[in-house]
Protein backbone atom coordinates (compact mmCIF):
# COMPACT_ATOMS: atom_id res chain seq x y z
CA UNK A 1 0.00 0.00 0.00
CA UNK A 2 1.31 3.50 -0.36
CA UNK A 3 2.66 5.70 2.09
CA UNK A 4 0.33 8.94 2.70
CA UNK A 5 2.70 11.52 0.13
CA UNK A 6 2.97 8.96 -2.61
CA UNK A 7 -0.80 8.09 -3.05
CA UNK A 8 -1.19 12.07 -2.78
CA UNK A 9 1.12 12.58 -5.91
CA UNK A 10 0.29 9.20 -7.77
CA UNK A 11 -3.72 9.97 -7.92
CA UNK A 12 -5.74 7.04 -10.19
CA UNK A 13 -6.11 8.60 -13.82
CA UNK A 14 -9.68 8.69 -15.11
CA UNK A 15 -9.07 7.37 -18.56
CA UNK A 16 -11.98 7.12 -20.66
CA UNK A 17 -10.45 6.80 -24.34
CA UNK A 18 -7.03 5.34 -25.69
CA UNK A 19 -4.91 8.12 -25.78
CA UNK A 20 -2.92 7.45 -22.49
CA UNK A 21 -2.36 11.31 -21.32
CA UNK A 22 -0.08 11.39 -18.98
CA UNK A 23 -2.51 14.00 -17.15
CA UNK A 24 -6.20 13.44 -16.87
CA UNK A 25 -7.83 15.77 -19.63
CA UNK A 26 -10.79 18.44 -19.11
CA UNK A 27 -14.31 16.73 -19.85
CA UNK A 28 -15.01 20.27 -20.93
CA UNK A 29 -18.69 19.46 -21.60
CA UNK A 30 -22.32 19.26 -20.51
CA UNK A 31 -23.40 16.42 -21.94
CA UNK A 32 -21.47 12.74 -23.55
CA UNK A 33 -22.85 11.85 -27.15
CA UNK A 34 -24.39 8.26 -28.29
CA UNK A 35 -24.40 6.18 -31.29
CA UNK A 36 -28.00 5.31 -31.28
CA UNK A 37 -30.83 4.78 -28.63
CA UNK A 38 -29.46 1.13 -28.01
CA UNK A 39 -26.05 3.00 -26.76
CA UNK A 40 -28.24 5.75 -25.02
CA UNK A 41 -30.27 2.71 -23.23
CA UNK A 42 -26.31 1.30 -21.92
CA UNK A 43 -26.05 4.30 -19.53
CA UNK A 44 -29.14 3.32 -17.91
CA UNK A 45 -28.17 -0.18 -17.42
CA UNK A 46 -25.31 1.10 -15.86
CA UNK A 47 -23.30 0.11 -18.84
CA UNK A 48 -21.91 3.31 -19.97
CA UNK A 49 -20.60 5.51 -17.22
CA UNK A 50 -21.78 9.24 -18.34
CA UNK A 51 -24.50 10.71 -19.65
CA UNK A 52 -25.18 14.67 -18.53
CA UNK A 53 -22.23 16.56 -16.41
CA UNK A 54 -24.63 17.70 -13.51
CA UNK A 55 -25.21 13.60 -13.12
CA UNK A 56 -21.61 12.84 -13.90
CA UNK A 57 -18.09 13.79 -15.26
CA UNK A 58 -14.69 12.06 -15.42
CA UNK A 59 -13.26 14.69 -13.74
CA UNK A 60 -15.36 15.13 -10.93
CA UNK A 61 -15.33 11.83 -10.43
CA UNK A 62 -11.68 11.95 -9.90
CA UNK A 63 -11.66 14.45 -7.69
CA UNK A 64 -14.01 12.53 -5.60
CA UNK A 65 -12.19 9.10 -5.84
CA UNK A 66 -8.77 11.12 -4.90
CA UNK A 67 -9.99 12.38 -1.71
CA UNK A 68 -11.59 9.22 -0.81
CA UNK A 69 -8.35 7.46 -1.37
CA UNK A 70 -6.36 9.99 1.03
CA UNK A 71 -8.94 9.60 3.91
CA UNK A 72 -8.75 5.84 3.37
CA UNK A 73 -12.87 5.67 2.80
CA UNK A 74 -14.43 3.58 0.12
CA UNK A 75 -16.32 6.41 -2.14
CA UNK A 76 -16.62 10.52 -2.57
CA UNK A 77 -18.32 12.64 -4.21
CA UNK A 78 -17.23 16.26 -5.21
CA UNK A 79 -19.08 18.92 -4.95
CA UNK A 80 -19.91 22.97 -5.93
CA UNK A 81 -18.90 24.14 -2.20
CA UNK A 82 -17.94 23.17 1.32
CA UNK A 83 -21.58 23.77 2.53
CA UNK A 84 -23.20 21.92 -0.50
CA UNK A 85 -20.89 18.84 0.44
CA UNK A 86 -22.32 19.21 4.06
CA UNK A 87 -25.87 19.53 2.98
CA UNK A 88 -25.81 16.30 0.88
CA UNK A 89 -24.15 14.90 3.37
CA UNK A 90 -26.69 15.40 6.17
CA UNK A 91 -29.53 14.95 3.44
CA UNK A 92 -27.90 11.11 3.26
CA UNK A 93 -28.83 10.66 6.95
CA UNK A 94 -31.51 13.13 7.83
CA UNK A 95 -35.12 13.71 6.09
CA UNK A 96 -37.90 15.90 7.42
CA UNK A 97 -39.06 14.95 10.88
CA UNK A 98 -35.54 13.78 12.33
CA UNK A 99 -32.88 15.86 14.59
CA UNK A 100 -28.84 16.35 14.58
CA UNK A 101 -26.68 17.68 17.17
CA UNK A 102 -23.94 19.97 16.24
CA UNK A 103 -20.67 21.49 17.51
CA UNK A 104 -21.70 25.25 18.64
CA UNK A 105 -17.81 25.96 18.31
CA UNK A 106 -18.10 25.49 14.14
CA UNK A 107 -17.53 27.22 10.80
CA UNK A 108 -20.32 30.66 11.06
CA UNK A 109 -21.34 29.94 7.13
CA UNK A 110 -21.79 26.05 8.55
CA UNK A 111 -23.70 27.58 11.50
CA UNK A 112 -26.03 29.38 9.40
CA UNK A 113 -27.06 26.49 7.11
CA UNK A 114 -27.45 24.23 10.10
CA UNK A 115 -29.12 27.26 12.18
CA UNK A 116 -31.80 28.56 9.04
CA UNK A 117 -31.49 26.71 5.81
CA UNK A 118 -32.28 22.87 7.62
CA UNK A 119 -35.60 24.50 9.34
CA UNK A 120 -36.61 24.98 5.28
CA UNK A 121 -36.28 20.79 4.91
CA UNK A 122 -38.02 19.84 8.10
CA UNK A 123 -34.55 19.08 9.96
CA UNK A 124 -34.46 20.33 13.69
CA UNK A 125 -31.06 20.95 15.52
CA UNK A 126 -29.32 21.61 18.45
CA UNK A 127 -26.02 23.00 19.06
CA UNK A 128 -24.04 21.93 22.33
CA UNK A 129 -20.63 22.25 23.87
CA UNK A 130 -18.98 19.26 22.31
CA UNK A 131 -16.53 19.33 25.24
CA UNK A 132 -19.34 18.14 27.32
CA UNK A 133 -20.53 14.78 26.71
CA UNK A 134 -23.34 14.84 29.14
CA UNK A 135 -24.78 18.01 27.38
CA UNK A 136 -24.62 16.30 24.22
CA UNK A 137 -26.30 13.33 25.66
CA UNK A 138 -28.77 15.27 27.11
CA UNK A 139 -29.70 16.14 24.29
CA UNK A 140 -30.23 13.00 22.01
CA UNK A 141 -33.93 12.35 21.09
CA UNK A 142 -35.39 9.56 19.71
CA UNK A 143 -35.42 11.01 16.40
CA UNK A 144 -31.71 12.12 16.33
CA UNK A 145 -29.98 10.81 13.40
CA UNK A 146 -26.58 12.90 13.06
CA UNK A 147 -23.12 14.23 15.56
CA UNK A 148 -21.77 16.85 13.63
CA UNK A 149 -18.89 18.43 14.25
CA UNK A 150 -14.87 19.42 13.18
CA UNK A 151 -11.69 18.03 13.38
CA UNK A 152 -10.40 21.11 14.01
CA UNK A 153 -12.89 24.17 14.60
CA UNK A 154 -13.16 27.45 13.05
CA UNK A 155 -11.84 29.47 14.16
CA UNK A 156 -10.96 29.24 17.42
CA UNK A 157 -8.94 25.77 16.81
CA UNK A 158 -10.41 23.53 19.49
CA UNK A 159 -8.68 19.66 18.27
CA UNK A 160 -11.89 17.48 18.64
CA UNK A 161 -11.84 14.20 19.98
CA UNK A 162 -12.96 11.57 17.27
CA UNK A 163 -12.92 8.43 19.76
CA UNK A 164 -15.34 10.06 21.99
CA UNK A 165 -17.74 10.91 19.60
CA UNK A 166 -17.63 7.47 17.33
CA UNK A 167 -18.14 5.70 20.87
CA UNK A 168 -20.99 8.11 21.79
CA UNK A 169 -22.71 7.41 18.79
CA UNK A 170 -22.25 3.84 18.46
CA UNK A 171 -23.89 3.95 21.83
CA UNK A 172 -27.03 5.51 20.60
CA UNK A 173 -26.58 3.97 16.60
CA UNK A 174 -26.05 7.46 15.52
CA UNK A 175 -24.85 8.76 12.35
CA UNK A 176 -21.55 10.97 12.65
CA UNK A 177 -19.82 13.68 10.26
CA UNK A 178 -16.83 15.71 10.22
CA UNK A 179 -15.49 18.59 8.27
CA UNK A 180 -11.82 17.61 8.00
CA UNK A 181 -10.88 21.18 6.18
CA UNK A 182 -8.67 22.33 8.53
CA UNK A 183 -6.63 19.06 9.34
CA UNK A 184 -6.87 17.98 5.85
CA UNK A 185 -6.16 13.86 5.29
CA UNK A 186 -2.13 15.39 5.50
CA UNK A 187 -2.81 15.37 9.60
CA UNK A 188 -6.28 13.50 10.19
CA UNK A 189 -7.97 10.64 8.53
CA UNK A 190 -11.56 10.45 10.66
CA UNK A 191 -12.78 7.79 8.69
CA UNK A 192 -10.36 5.32 10.32
CA UNK A 193 -11.49 6.72 13.48
CA UNK A 194 -15.01 5.14 12.66
CA UNK A 195 -16.76 8.37 11.73
CA UNK A 196 -19.10 7.84 8.68
CA UNK A 197 -19.03 10.80 6.21
CA UNK A 198 -15.83 13.06 6.05
CA UNK A 199 -16.42 16.47 4.64
CA UNK A 200 -14.04 19.18 3.28
CA UNK A 201 -14.00 22.62 1.65
CA UNK A 202 -11.51 21.65 -1.15
CA UNK A 203 -11.35 25.45 -1.76
CA UNK A 204 -9.04 25.72 1.11
CA UNK A 205 -5.64 23.23 1.22
CA UNK A 206 -7.08 20.27 -0.97
CA UNK A 207 -7.02 22.89 -4.13
CA UNK A 208 -4.44 24.76 -2.58
CA UNK A 209 -4.03 27.97 -4.33
CA UNK A 210 -7.10 30.21 -3.90
CA UNK A 211 -8.60 29.70 -7.06
CA UNK A 212 -11.31 26.94 -6.95
CA UNK A 213 -14.24 26.54 -5.34
CA UNK A 214 -15.43 22.76 -4.41
CA UNK A 215 -16.05 20.71 -2.09
CA UNK A 216 -15.94 16.92 -1.42
CA UNK A 217 -17.72 14.18 0.54
CA UNK A 218 -15.82 10.98 1.53
CA UNK A 219 -17.39 8.02 3.27
CA UNK A 220 -19.35 4.99 3.52
CA UNK A 221 -19.73 3.83 0.00
CA UNK A 222 -23.80 3.60 0.73
CA UNK A 223 -24.23 7.12 2.69
CA UNK A 224 -21.97 8.18 -0.79
CA UNK A 225 -24.70 6.74 -3.06
CA UNK A 226 -27.69 8.53 -1.21
CA UNK A 227 -25.35 11.43 -1.24
CA UNK A 228 -25.17 11.28 -4.88
CA UNK A 229 -28.49 11.20 -5.41
CA UNK A 230 -28.94 13.83 -3.39
CA UNK A 231 -26.60 15.67 -5.57
CA UNK A 232 -27.90 15.34 -8.74
CA UNK A 233 -31.41 16.02 -7.82
CA UNK A 234 -30.65 19.48 -5.87
CA UNK A 235 -28.07 20.28 -8.67
CA UNK A 236 -24.32 21.00 -6.40
CA UNK A 237 -22.79 19.76 -9.48
CA UNK A 238 -18.44 21.04 -10.01
CA UNK A 239 -17.74 22.09 -13.01
CA UNK A 240 -15.36 20.10 -14.82
CA UNK A 241 -12.79 22.72 -14.72
CA UNK A 242 -12.78 23.52 -11.37
CA UNK A 243 -12.57 19.54 -10.43
CA UNK A 244 -9.27 19.10 -12.81
CA UNK A 245 -7.39 22.34 -10.93
CA UNK A 246 -8.62 20.70 -7.34
CA UNK A 247 -6.87 17.59 -8.58
CA UNK A 248 -4.01 19.17 -9.67
CA UNK A 249 -3.78 20.78 -6.13
CA UNK A 250 -3.93 17.81 -4.41
CA UNK A 251 -0.63 16.34 -5.90
CA UNK A 252 1.44 19.03 -3.93
CA UNK A 253 -1.01 18.74 -0.44
CA UNK A 254 2.00 17.05 1.51
CA UNK A 255 5.29 19.50 0.84
CA UNK A 256 2.54 22.32 1.13
CA UNK A 257 0.84 21.12 4.16
CA UNK A 258 4.70 20.35 5.83
CA UNK A 259 5.49 24.40 5.32
CA UNK A 260 2.50 25.31 6.62
CA UNK A 261 2.66 23.38 9.87
CA UNK A 262 6.40 24.44 10.34
CA UNK A 263 5.74 27.87 9.64
CA UNK A 264 2.63 27.96 11.46
CA UNK A 265 4.51 26.56 14.70
CA UNK A 266 6.80 28.95 14.50
CA UNK A 267 4.44 32.12 14.62
CA UNK A 268 2.79 30.70 17.19
CA UNK A 269 5.52 30.53 19.31
CA UNK A 270 7.01 33.89 18.32
CA UNK A 271 3.01 35.65 19.05
CA UNK A 272 3.10 33.65 22.36
CA UNK A 273 5.62 35.70 23.52
CA UNK A 274 4.24 39.39 22.91
CA UNK A 275 3.42 41.78 25.30
CA UNK A 276 0.33 43.12 23.00
CA UNK A 277 -1.08 39.34 22.04
CA UNK A 278 -3.95 38.63 25.26
CA UNK A 279 -4.12 35.01 23.92
CA UNK A 280 -2.81 32.92 20.81
CA UNK A 281 -5.08 29.85 19.67
CA UNK A 282 -3.28 26.99 18.31
CA UNK A 283 -3.12 23.49 18.63
CA UNK A 284 -0.98 20.68 20.43
CA UNK A 285 -0.33 17.49 19.74
CA UNK A 286 -2.49 16.91 16.63
CA UNK A 287 -0.35 14.78 15.36
CA UNK A 288 3.74 14.50 14.81
CA UNK A 289 3.25 15.35 11.69
CA UNK A 290 2.16 19.21 12.75
CA UNK A 291 -0.86 21.07 14.72
CA UNK A 292 -2.10 22.68 11.24
CA UNK A 293 -1.48 26.25 9.37
CA UNK A 294 -4.18 27.78 11.10
CA UNK A 295 -2.99 30.47 14.21
CA UNK A 296 -5.57 32.71 15.61
CA UNK A 297 -4.66 35.56 18.11
CA UNK A 298 -6.44 37.92 20.40
CA UNK A 299 -5.65 41.67 20.34
CA UNK A 300 -8.04 42.61 22.30
CA UNK A 301 -7.03 45.56 24.96
CA UNK A 302 -4.00 45.91 23.57
CA UNK A 303 -4.22 47.08 19.93
CA UNK A 304 -6.32 49.25 17.81
CA UNK A 305 -7.74 46.59 14.75
CA UNK A 306 -7.93 49.30 12.15
CA UNK A 307 -4.31 49.97 12.33
CA UNK A 308 -3.48 46.63 12.43
CA UNK A 309 -4.95 45.80 9.42
CA UNK A 310 -3.57 48.89 8.10
CA UNK A 311 -0.52 47.75 8.79
CA UNK A 312 -0.16 44.52 7.60
CA UNK A 313 1.66 45.36 4.35
CA UNK A 314 1.87 42.40 1.87
CA UNK A 315 -0.37 40.14 4.14
CA UNK A 316 -3.65 39.97 2.66
CA UNK A 317 -6.73 40.62 4.10
CA UNK A 318 -9.56 37.97 2.85
CA UNK A 319 -12.93 36.33 4.09
CA UNK A 320 -11.33 33.16 3.73
CA UNK A 321 -8.51 30.92 4.31
CA UNK A 322 -5.70 28.32 3.06
CA UNK A 323 -3.74 29.32 -0.26
CA UNK A 324 -0.05 29.47 -0.42
CA UNK A 325 0.17 32.87 0.40
CA UNK A 326 -0.26 34.16 4.35
CA UNK A 327 -3.39 36.10 4.91
CA UNK A 328 -6.05 36.96 7.42
CA UNK A 329 -9.59 37.24 8.02
CA UNK A 330 -11.08 39.04 10.80
CA UNK A 331 -14.23 36.63 11.78
CA UNK A 332 -16.68 38.90 13.89
CA UNK A 333 -16.74 40.57 10.62
CA UNK A 334 -17.25 37.96 8.17
CA UNK A 335 -16.79 34.50 8.60
CA UNK A 336 -19.02 34.54 12.03
CA UNK A 337 -20.77 37.93 11.47
CA UNK A 338 -24.59 36.49 10.81
CA UNK A 339 -23.70 34.80 14.42
CA UNK A 340 -26.39 35.48 17.18
CA UNK A 341 -24.22 38.59 19.71
CA UNK A 342 -25.16 35.34 22.57
CA UNK A 343 -23.21 33.13 20.42
CA UNK A 344 -20.26 35.22 19.48
CA UNK A 345 -19.43 36.02 23.22
CA UNK A 346 -20.50 32.29 23.95
CA UNK A 347 -17.66 31.62 21.68
CA UNK A 348 -15.12 34.27 22.48
CA UNK A 349 -15.42 36.06 18.99
CA UNK A 350 -14.13 38.87 20.21
CA UNK A 351 -13.28 42.55 18.09
CA UNK A 352 -9.55 41.60 18.70
CA UNK A 353 -9.95 38.09 17.19
CA UNK A 354 -7.65 37.77 14.04
CA UNK A 355 -7.32 34.30 12.05
CA UNK A 356 -4.01 33.71 10.06
CA UNK A 357 -3.63 31.65 7.82
CA UNK A 358 0.01 31.05 7.63
CA UNK A 359 1.59 30.90 3.79
CA UNK A 360 4.44 28.88 2.93
CA UNK A 361 6.68 31.99 2.42
CA UNK A 362 9.64 32.34 4.47
CA UNK A 363 8.79 31.92 8.23
CA UNK A 364 11.05 35.09 9.59
CA UNK A 365 9.83 37.02 6.86
CA UNK A 366 5.71 36.38 7.98
CA UNK A 367 6.65 36.41 11.66
CA UNK A 368 8.35 39.96 11.23
CA UNK A 369 5.08 41.19 9.07
CA UNK A 370 2.96 40.12 11.49
CA UNK A 371 5.45 42.08 14.51
CA UNK A 372 5.13 44.82 12.59
CA UNK A 373 1.27 45.04 12.58
CA UNK A 374 1.09 44.61 15.92
CA UNK A 375 3.51 47.47 17.02
CA UNK A 376 2.08 49.72 14.82
CA UNK A 377 -1.44 49.25 16.29
CA UNK A 378 -0.78 49.06 19.93
CA UNK A 379 -2.41 51.23 21.82
CA UNK A 380 -0.58 53.79 23.90
CA UNK A 381 -2.06 54.48 27.47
Amino acid sequence: MKRFDTKSVQLSIKNTNKINSKVTPIYQTTAFKFSDLDDLEKFYQGEQDYLYSRVGNPNTDELGQAVAQLEDATDGIATSSGLSAILIGILAVAKSGDHIIAATDIYGGTYQLLAKELKDFGIDVSFVDFTQPKEIEACIRENTRLLYTESITNPLLRVEDLDRIVSMAKEYQLYTMIDNTFATPYLCQPYHKGINLVVHSATKYLAGHSDVTAGVLVGEKELIEKAREKAVNIGTNLSPFDAWLAVRGIKTLSVRMERHNANAQKLSNKLSQHRAVSKVYYPKYVTPKGNGAIVSIDLTNYCNMELFFKSLQWVKIVPTLAGVETSVSYPIATSHRALPKHVQDELQITEGLVRISVGIEDAEDIIEAFEYAIESSVITK
